[in-house]
């Protein structure tokens, strides 16, 4: 168990670093000058987020494979990433 929540915990703190969301909180932060409201609210929306993804990644597999729940998550990875490269 303690390796599930460690693995889980070092790649999202990992992912998370540096990346827009964080900019963006940093951003919120100092606009608002009310650091506690706006890491309450972004705490919030990425336990929600994160949530649905745990929901969806626990049913989804079992509905539609895992191979085609990878190959369908690669493909919109690689999607958004066009999108960011052509500046949509």
């Amino acid at each position: 168990m303690w390796k599930i929540f460690l693995t889980s915990f070092g790649i999202m703190f990992l992912a998370e670093l540096g990346d827009k969301t964080q900019l963006a909180v940093l951003s919120l932060a100092g606009r608002f000058r009310s650091p506690w409201t706006v890491f309450a609210g972004a705490a919030l929306a990425m336990v929600l987020a994160t949530g649905i993804g745990v929901l969806v990644g626990n049913f989804l597999p079992s509905l539609i494979g895992e191979r085609s729940v990878r190959f369908v998550s690669g493909g919109l990875f690689i999607l958004f990433g066009i999108l960011v490269l052509a500046g949509k």
